[in-house]
């Protein structure tokens, strides 16, 4: 590895700290949602928004990020969002409602909107082409490192909540568990402030603000001499070839774009619409409806986190030998694959409760269950409405996952296979390589507005799955959901077929040259 490689994935790795943050922000709410629904007794709607309120105002935050770091610069915008997890990350755990917890993950969306564009952009526009689709994905190995670690730092708050260890007794992980899993982002956002202080500004932002000493310098860094008065020449080519005009959003839509306007919205629709942050954002509750019980459902989802982790490494390994398209149509088959596995597993199961089955179960009120021991129900909806009908709405929310573990006959191995294989089958395709894809395929002129435009649809899209997916098992029942999610990864599959072309090893002034006719 030569000096300048080494800088190269030192500066992408501290930018791409700030993918961390977004993993790690938005699924560590996944441990916490069946704390708040009991503790602010919260129906499916109110839970959705819970979960989906923080990618609401990322979404918003995505049609001013790409403009304001066009401004200001890729960095500046980078640490203000740093300030914005931390400030969210103590809001939320002292949130004593459920109004402000809601305020307060809304706060900390601001941040990852920002992060979620403005890495990769930078890193992007740093990032020589031979290791471009690289270092563009260290900002997904990143979030779903905090995707992991979130899993990971829920199930330890929970089993120190069952610890009678006197330090863990004093801080009082039992009663305040998922304040705690809120809580401890507020150490990784320090950590990323101070350490964009490490990274220079990017250098086709210098150049677009007329700093052309300033970004031969970074270029020195990353690229030889020769290599860095090319790239300055391409950049400035680029530029010139706007007549100077100021880009505006309805650029967008002329003729030249269709093509590449057209992947990355469909691409940005396609990487949510599959159901990756349903899974993701309440795999422990998507685990509890097999049966097998709280802890075992937080064990259950590290598994997925540490699969995410593992396949999106391979996908780095991978991106720069195999292409964006082979990884693309691999990864949408297999996530169609898994998700008529789940729906299949959940259609198979049948709910009957005994009195022996329920009689460990604590503060159950069992005459009042009477009517439906011994029945047999096909589906989960079946089920959930009898116990509600038996125990009333609120008793039965606080019951279900202990009825359903005691009623519930299926192969929960063959859910927990589908949900891996949908999990390895999104991180080494569509999860990095969309960002990958948004970096590479619009004009540097328009690269701000652009993925500002994809991005927001993209959050929207992921807003609108996470805040409905409680309401869809509630009205759908679980298989039909994942079966919708399937159909939608098929018709991905599709598309990626068709459609998509192959970008590995240009540089970004020959895609433009390509691309945009």
């Amino acid at each position: 590895m030569t000096k300048k490689q080494a800088y190269t994935i030192r500066v992408a790795f501290i930018v791409a700290l700030g993918g961390f943050l977004m993993g790690f922000d938005a699924s560590v709410i996944s441990g916490v949602v069946n704390f708040i629904v009991t503790d602010f007794d919260l129906t499916e709607v109110e839970l959705g928004w819970a979960v989906s309120s923080l990618t609401l105002t990322s979404t918003l935050a995505m049609m001013t990020a790409g403009p304001l770091s066009d401004k200001y610069g890729r960095k500046a915008l980078l640490q203000i969002a740093a300030v914005l997890y931390a400030i969210s990350a103590v809001a939320s755990a002292l949130a004593p409602n459920f109004t402000i917890l809601v305020i307060a993950r809304m706060l900390g969306g601001f941040g990852v909107g920002a992060s979620l564009i403005l890495a990769p952009m930078y890193i992007a526009e740093i990032a020589p082409p031979q290791m471009r689709g690289r270092m563009v994905s260290f900002n997904q190995l990143n979030i779903v490192i905090g995707l992991s670690t979130a899993f990971f730092s829920n199930y330890m708050v929970l089993k120190l909540g069952q610890s009678e260890a006197p330090w863990a007794v004093a801080l009082q992980f039992d009663t305040y568990n998922w304040r705690w899993m809120l809580g401890l982002e507020t150490l990784p956002a320090i950590v990323y402030f101070l350490g964009m202080f490490l990274v220079p500004r990017s250098p086709r932002w210098q150049v677009m603000k007329g700093m052309e000493e300033q970004a031969k310098v970074t270029f020195h860094k990353v690229v030889s001499p020769e290599e860095t008065e090319q790239q300055i020449k391409d950049i400035k080519k680029s530029l010139q070839s706007d007549n100077g005009e100021k880009a505006q959003f309805k650029d967008l839509f002329k003729p030249a774009m269709k093509l590449v306007l057209t992947i990355g919205v469909v691409v940005a629709v396609l990487q949510q619409i599959v159901g990756i942050n349903a899974v993701f954002f309440y795999s422990p509750m998507i685990f509890e409806q097999t049966g097998i019980g709280t802890d075992a459902s937080f064990v259950q989802a590290i598994i997925v986190g540490l699969t995410n982790l593992v396949f999106t490494i391979l996908a780095i390994l991978f991106i720069d030998k195999l292409g964006r398209k082979p990884l693309l149509t691999f990864g949408m088959a297999g996530m169609a694959l898994a998700m008529f596995l789940l729906a299949y597993g959940f259609n198979t199961a049948t709910y009957t409760l005994t009195e022996t089955s329920v009689q460990n179960i604590e503060n159950l009120d069992v005459t009042a269950l009477q009517p439906t021991l011994g029945q047999t129900f096909e589906s989960d909806l079946q089920f959930k409405s009898a116990i509600q009908d038996a125990l009333g709405e609120s008793e039965a929310k606080k019951l279900q996952s202990q009825l359903i573990s005691a009623s519930i006959s299926m192969n929960p191995y063959l859910i927990l296979i589908g949900i891996i294989g949908f999990v390895a089958s999104f991180a080494i395709s569509i999860g990095p390589v969309m960002w990958v894809l948004f970096s590479e395929l619009f004009p540097l002129k328009l690269k701000g507005i652009a993925i500002s435009f994809a991005g927001l649809i993209n959050s929207g899209v992921s807003f609108l799955v996470q805040l409905i997916f409680p309401v869809e098992l509630a009205t759908l029942g679980s298989s039909l959901t994942f079966l919708l999610y399937g159909l939608f990864a098929l018709a991905g599959f599709i598309f990626v077929i068709i459609v998509i072309p192959e970008t590995k090893g240009k540089s970004l002034e020959e895609l433009e040259e390509v691309l945009v006719k």
